[in-house]
């Protein structure tokens, strides 16, 4: 038994050290860790914009005649430094009137009052959970 070189130690104590040990199991963690929020991740997404889609194609979302809406959205992934993102989106200009409504004249003077047709806050309340509850699953993998 080493002893302890800290000033305050009590004389009979000694310093162990597994900080190799505990590194390399941190390092194999995290290796395995961002592949499995790659994959949730990436799922979910997919989850989210086919949820998305199915709410925008008629009542009590928005009506869909010719589907170009609702094929205009899309998911992107993306792992960077700070992890994994994915953005589910439109580039469509009518989705934040859809999705809150609109009262008041538009741009070209033209008086509105469009009811909000909610798509996006509903799909992603049932999806939420459900990507909360996988990514604790993977985070409880190995402890």
């Amino acid at each position: 038994m080493a002893a302890n070189p800290h000033p305050n130690a009590h004389p009979a104590a000694g310093a162990y050290s597994n900080g190799a040990q505990i590194a390399a199991q941190l390092e194999a963690r995290a290796a395995a860790l961002l592949p499995a929020a790659v994959s949730v991740v990436r799922h979910h997404a997919m989850l989210l914009e086919t949820a998305i889609k199915a709410n925008a194609s008629g009542r009590p979302g928005p009506n869909a005649p010719t589907g170009d809406y609702r094929r205009s959205w899309t998911h992107e992934l993306q792992v960077t430094a700070a992890g994994v993102e994915a953005v589910v989106g439109t580039a469509k200009p009518q989705a934040g009137r859809l999705e809150y409504g609109f009262v008041g004249p538009d741009i070209i003077g033209r008086v509105f009052h469009q009811p909000p047709y909610p798509h996006v806050g509903p799909a992603v309340e049932r999806v939420a959970p459900l990507f909360l509850a996988a990514m604790g699953r993977i985070a409880e993998v190995g402890r």
